[in-house]
């Protein structure tokens, strides 16, 4: 039996560095096979997550904005138009009608997003949008192992999210007991991108920087947040006056919760059970401050990877296997 790692469970070793400044690194990464970044962070597509502020924000840094897909289209082809093409969209299966519609009034590509992307439908799915538009770029997930992102590749797909069950708002793992720990399977699917030169969004289990360059060094080309990106005064979540506090909160949920399920549909989906929760959690401050921090993190732990870039980074990467004490000793213990 094969043993598995959580980004907790691994830490990144020190290398020689040669980089003068932090300031040097370059953070430009691949989003897709055809298309960079300037930055490796997305907003996941979810309703309390991505909405028009946080996107144009996400713009500003050089990301790129991907919409979430339980809006109207009249909606969704309102945020295509106010953006200039310059953003993704989302779809599920069986959608395809819709995703043509977006890509013609100017969706540079699309996420097709479902909770098991290794499937045939999903196959079927990124076959027929690349028939049709296969100059517009296809992301596709969510897997979690090798042959997934083997099988989504050869497909046509030009970028692969990989993760599943790790999400702050996610119970995937708990219901069902599928999934593999994160750092695993980017590690496991970055030995096929050497390949097949996909390029991987890892989706899932960010906290900090420390996760986000863990996950870079693991072979991952960009990562997408979502709690964090959540709980800035910018992001899509319900904003609630907490009077206690005198301060705001913000409602986070996962895509197959109850509280998501009763709302987008008007009850829980028959024959289903809930794999995701609702929470509520203290407003931490606009989304700018939250990715200059996050950026900082990584420019300062690419200087101690001694790399210039992410794929000098993840050339050179050494990893150890540490104990729950490791996280102990990290953490500031001022009494």
């Amino acid at each position: 039996m094969k043993q598995a790692y959580t980004f907790d469970d691994i830490a990144l070793v020190p290398q020689f560095n040669n980089v003068p400044s932090r300031t040097i690194p370059s953070l430009e990464t691949w989003l897709t096979k055809d298309q960079k970044i300037d930055i490796p962070i997305l907003a996941a597509n979810m309703d309390t997550v991505i909405g028009p502020d946080l996107a144009k924000i996400l713009l500003a840094y050089g990301s790129m904005p991907i919409l979430h897909r339980f809006a109207p289209m009249e909606t969704q082809l309102e945020w295509v138009k106010k953006f200039e093409g310059k953003c993704y969209v989302s779809t599920g299966l069986f959608k395809e009608d819709n995703v043509r519609l977006l890509f013609d009034n100017g969706a540079l590509g699309v996420c097709i997003d479902i909770a098991h992307g290794h499937c045939s439908e999903m196959i079927k799915c990124i076959g027929n949008l690349k028939k049709t538009h296969p100059k517009h770029q296809i992301i596709a997930g969510n897997v979690c192992t090798s042959m997934g992102y083997h099988d989504l590749a050869n497909a046509g797909a030009d970028a692969i999210k990989v993760g599943i069950g790790g999400g702050a708002a996610c119970t995937t793992r708990i219901v069902t007991g599928f999934g593999v720990p994160q750092f695993t399977a980017i590690r496991d699917c970055a030995e096929t991108a050497n390949r097949l030169r996909v390029p991987i969004i890892s989706d899932g289990g960010i906290r900090n920087s420390r996760d986000i360059m863990l996950a870079l060094a693991a072979g991952a080309s960009s990562v997408m947040i979502g709690k964090l990106f959540a709980l800035t005064y910018e992001s899509a979540a319900t904003r609630i006056y907490n009077v206690e506090r005198g301060e705001y909160d913000k409602k986070y949920r996962g895509q197959a919760s109850q509280d998501f399920q009763e709302d987008y549909y008007g009850q829980v989906k028959t024959n289903t059970v809930p794999e995701g929760i609702s929470f509520i959690a203290p407003e931490s401050g606009t989304a700018s401050k939250l990715i200059d921090e996050l950026l900082g993190g990584i420019r300062s732990g690419l200087t101690y990877g001694g790399s210039k870039s992410i794929k000098e980074l993840q050339r050179k990467a050494e990893f150890v296997q540490v104990t729950s004490s490791y996280g102990t000793e990290s953490n500031p213990r001022p009494v």
